[in-house]
C-alpha cells in the first residue's frame, strides 16, 4: 500500500532529526513507499466546499544538515489528492491551531486525519486529563491569587504552569513560604487570557517523569525522563535526560483506563506523563518521545504507527 500523506507541521528547517518524532514517522513511512507533502497550518484554505493546502512534496533522509529536499509547490485538494493528513505542528494551542482543526474536520471521513482534529480540539492536554482526576495529583485551575494561596497552604509546595504551555515552558515551583506567588500569578494573568494550572508538588519528580506512548489505545513503550540538577522539569527539551524503564502496575492501570477512550476518540498517537503513579498530562497535539523510547527499548514505534494508520485507511477510517 502506497499512501499520499500530507504533514501539517513546523518548518522542516527547524527540526532536530536526532530526536524529532515527526521526522522518524516520515522516514519510516517513506521506507514503506508512502509519498509525503509538507505544509504549515496557515497554508490551509476553504473554497466551494473544498479544503486545500499549498504544499510541497518532500523527501527526508537521515543526514544531519541535509535531512530533506522539497519539490515544487502544489495546491492539494485534501480529499481528492491525499489519503492521510498528519497533524504534527507544535503548540501553542491558539486560535490558528483551533481553526486548522475545524478545517481538517471537514475532510473526514474521506481522508484520515491523525490525530482526529475534533478530538484534538476538545482534548487540550491539561484539561482532557481532568477526565481522569482519580489518577492525578491535587490540581487547581484558576486565575485567582487567593485560590492559589489557599491551595499552597493546603499542599505546602506547588507547581504553577500555563494551561496551554508545552515542552516544560514557564513551569514554576512555589515553596511553603509563598515567595513570588503573587508576581507569578500576576505574570500569568498578564500574559495569558486563560486560567493557569497549579498542582501539588511531587518530590519524586527527581526520580523521573515517565513518558508513556499509546498507539491506538495500546502501550507502545515508555521512557523515564530525569530532570537535570537544580531543575524540576524533566522534559527532554528542557534539559532532562532519558533512561530505560518498565511500567508499574499503577501505570498499567492508568493506561488500561485511558486506552479505550483514546482509541474511540481517534487519538491514534498519544503520550501521557506520569510522576510517581500520578497522571499529570495527556499529550495529543504533537506527542514526542518515540525516538528515545526506541533507542532504549530496541522497538520500532514508527512502524507500529504506520501499521495502525494503514489498517484504518484499508478499513475506511
Amino acid at each position: 500500500m502506497s499512501l499520499r500523506v500530507a504533514v501539517q507541521m513546523d518548518p522542516m528547517e527547524s527540526i532536530n532529526i536526532a530526536g524529532d518524532s515527526s521526522f522518524a514517522i516520515m522516514l519510516a513511512g517513506q521506507k514503506r513507499g508512502h509519498r509525503f507533502f509538507h505544509y504549515l497550518a496557515p497554508d490551509l484554505s476553504y473554497s466551494d466546499g473544498r479544503i486545500r493546502a499549498q504544499a510541497r512534496p518532500v523527501e527526508v533522509r537521515d543526514i544531519h544538515g541535509d535531512h530533506f529536499s522539497y519539490g515544487a509547490w502544489q495546491s492539494l485538494d485534501l480529499v481528492d489528492d491525499i489519503d492521510v493528513v498528519l497533524m504534527r505542528q507544535d503548540p501553542p494551542f491558539d486560535l490558528g491551531y483551533i481553526t486548522a482543526t475545524h478545517l481538517l474536520e471537514r475532510i473526514q471521513p474521506h481522508t484520515l486525519v491523525v490525530n482526529d482534529p475534533a478530538s484534538v480540539r476538545n482534548a487540550p492536554e491539561k484539561l482532557f486529563v481532568l477526565d481522569y482526576a482519580r489518577f492525578m495529583p491535587p490540581t487547581l485551575i484558576t486565575r485567582s491569587l487567593e485560590e492559589t494561596r489557599a491551595f499552597l497552604a493546603k499542599h505546602g509546595e506547588i507547581v504553577v504552569k500555563p494551561l496551554h504551555g508545552y515542552a516544560g515552558s514557564a513551569v514554576f515551583k512555589v515553596g511553603r513560604s509563598g515567595d513570588n506567588l503573587a508576581v507569578i500569578t500576576e505574570l500569568f494573568n498578564h500574559v495569558w487570557v486563560e486560567p493557569f494550572m497549579a498542582q501539588a508538588f511531587l518530590p519524586q519528580v527527581t526520580d523521573g517523569d515517565k513518558r508513556i506512548v499509546l498507539i491506538d489505545g495500546k502501550v507502545a513503550g515508555a521512557i523515564n525522563r530525569r530532570p537535570s540538577k537544580g531543575e524540576i522539569r524533566s522534559n527532554l527539551a528542557a534539559g532532562g535526560s532519558a533512561e530505560a524503564t518498565q511500567l508499574t502496575p499503577r501505570e498499567r492501570e492508568i493506561c488500561d483506563a485511558l486506552g479505550p477512550d483514546l482509541a474511540a476518540r481517534g487519538l491514534l498517537f498519544v503520550g501521557i506523563d506520569v510522576i510517581d503513579g500520578h497522571l499529570t498530562e495527556i499529550n495529543v497535539t504533537s506527542p514526542t518521545g518515540i525516538v528515545a523510547i526506541d533507542r532504549f527499548n530496541g522497538t520500532d514505534t514508527p512502524s507500529v504507527i504506520w501499521d495502525a494508520i494503514e489498517q484504518k485507511v484499508t478499513a475506511g477510517g
